[in-house]
């Protein structure tokens, strides 16, 4: 545990800053000859109430609000070793969180459980800061720029759109920075002192197979097809009326023995829709809940209700079904290696503009006006722009349905139409196929992996904890001592 009187002095110091004199600094040479015994009678005095403190404060320099006029005069909550957090910084926080939660429709705890929580977390924070700081990790403004561009690409946002949401939020853009800028720091602090340090054994990794080709035999998977019936963007309730009757048409013929291959080929919106509406083997787990509860219902060979998403009208069938021990047993794996191209919808760019512009881009590759890799990384919005829209080799599973089924589609060589996905639109070209055995070397390491997050999620935490209560840290706020005391 730290000397609380070198933190006495160290908040004394801090304390006459505050008051926003100019020219304020912590103790001049000068100064310090003078100070001790100031700061040793306030460390050797126990905790009295607030308002003697505060009179206290003001004597050794704070100037009272009504003697500055103008002067807001800020006040410490906290003491976190040798630095502190103010009441203007917890307000902030207050202000900033309480918007964020009110936009998502998140329910308010009350205003002293938010304090609290807040409270704890910003203490917290500052420790794991500080010993930021003492290592020397730091993060300059153009990785905080890069980092800022992939968080608004991750919302198919550009940077000034993801500005302009934050102020409207109430969030000072500045202040945003300043808090992913913290965010990264914190977070190789954590990749240094926790990730690095965690260990996994072959006997582990081997105990976890074992357990994973046991649940393996309870569990199932599940060929489907599906017949899609796309809702257009802003449709009005008029257009949306028009497709549900477009999707009651379809389930009506199948219900009266119309063929599902025949109906995706002539009703389905999809990219699969000429292939029969083929998407393949697929675990419930990941399919969207909706999806996953209706086929779960079901017996190889039956279809789904209609089910509506966010964009569209969906009919599933359940072609088949077997159990993922069976699916493992299944010796050769068929991979993929393939590039894209992908087009993302933002404000800017509507899925329309990207379809056009993506079968501009395929015209020129069909009239080898164009390399696809350079087409890549000039327009492709994706991370493999780079490496000329280059993916590597693909498992079955590694890539989400719409596009793994597409690409399943394509000759080697051959170029997709436009795809869609939750990512956006792609062009597909397909460069290899081979088979090869499931790798034994994959499974132990998507198990170390495994075992990896687990851990991680718990040594993270208990890390957080020892940096917590190695911190010195002292509250101001009798309230607050009360609730830290009840907290534990």
């Amino acid at each position: 545990m730290r000397n609380a009187s070198k933190y006495q002095m160290k908040v004394l110091a801090v304390l006459l800053c505050t008051a926003a004199l100019s020219g304020c600094s912590l103790f001049s040479s000068k100064k310090k000859a003078e100070a001790p015994t100031a700061p040793a009678a306030t460390a050797a005095a126990p905790a009295a109430d607030a308002k003697p403190a505060a009179k206290k404060e003001a004597t050794a320099g704070f100037i009272p609000p009504g003697e500055t006029g103008n002067v807001s005069v800020d006040s410490i909550v906290v003491v976190v070793n040798d630095d502190v957090i103010t009441q203007r910084e917890l307000d902030n926080r207050i202000k900033t969180v309480t918007a964020r939660m009110k936009a998502q429709n998140v329910q308010m705890p009350s205003a002293a459980d938010l304090r609290r929580q807040l409270l704890e977390r910003m203490i917290v924070e500052r420790s794991q800061l500080q010993m930021a700081k003492e290592f020397g990790v730091r993060v300059d403004d153009l990785q905080l720029d890069r980092a800022i561009q992939r968080i608004a690409e991750a919302q198919k946002l550009t940077v000034q759109d993801l500005r302009n949401q934050m102020e409207k939020d109430g969030t000072p853009y500045a202040a945003f920075r300043e808090e992913i800028r913290e965010e990264i720091i914190m977070q190789r602090l954590r990749e240094h002192e926790v990730d690095a340090k965690i260990q996994i054994s072959d006997a582990e990794v081997d105990s976890f197979v074992a357990a994973e080709k046991a649940a393996a035999a309870e569990q199932f998977e599940v060929n489907i097809s599906q017949i899609m019936i796309r809702i257009p963007d802003n449709a009005t309730a008029e257009v949306i009326a028009q497709r549900r009757a477009r999707a009651e048409e379809v389930m009506r013929q199948l219900r009266t023995g119309a063929d599902f291959a025949k109906m995706a080929a002539t009703y389905s919106d999809a990219s699969d829709a000429l292939q029969g509406g083929v998407v393949g083997w697929r675990q419930p787990e990941r399919l969207p809940p909706v999806f996953a509860e209706a086929l779960s219902k079901l017996k190889a060979g039956q279809v789904t209700p209609i089910i509506k998403s966010t964009g569209a009208f969906h009919i599933l069938k359940a072609v088949d079904r077997r159990s993922l021990a069976e699916a493992q047993a299944v010796a050769a794996v068929q991979q993929t290696h393939a590039r894209h191209i992908l087009i993302k919808v933002t404000p800017a760019m509507s899925a329309a503009d990207a379809k056009r512009k993506l079968l501009d881009l395929k015209e020129r590759l069909d009239n080898n006006a164009a390399k696809f890799e350079d087409l890549a990384r000039l327009v492709s919005n994706d991370g493999s722009a780079a490496k000329g829209g280059d993916l590597g080799w693909l498992y079955p599973g590694d890539i989400v349905p719409e596009f793994e089924t597409a690409m399943n589609n394509l000759k080697i060589g051959e170029i997709s139409q436009p795809v869609e996905t939750s990512f956006g639109l792609h062009l597909i070209q397909v460069l290899e196929r081979k088979s090869d055995d499931v790798s034994k070397e994959r499974e132990r390491n998507n198990a170390r992996q495994a075992l990896r997050d687990r851990k991680l999620e718990e040594a993270t935490e208990s890390w957080q904890r020892e940096v917590r209560d190695r911190a010195y840290v002292e509250y101001r706020n009798e309230d607050d001592k009360a609730a830290n005391a009840a907290n534990k």
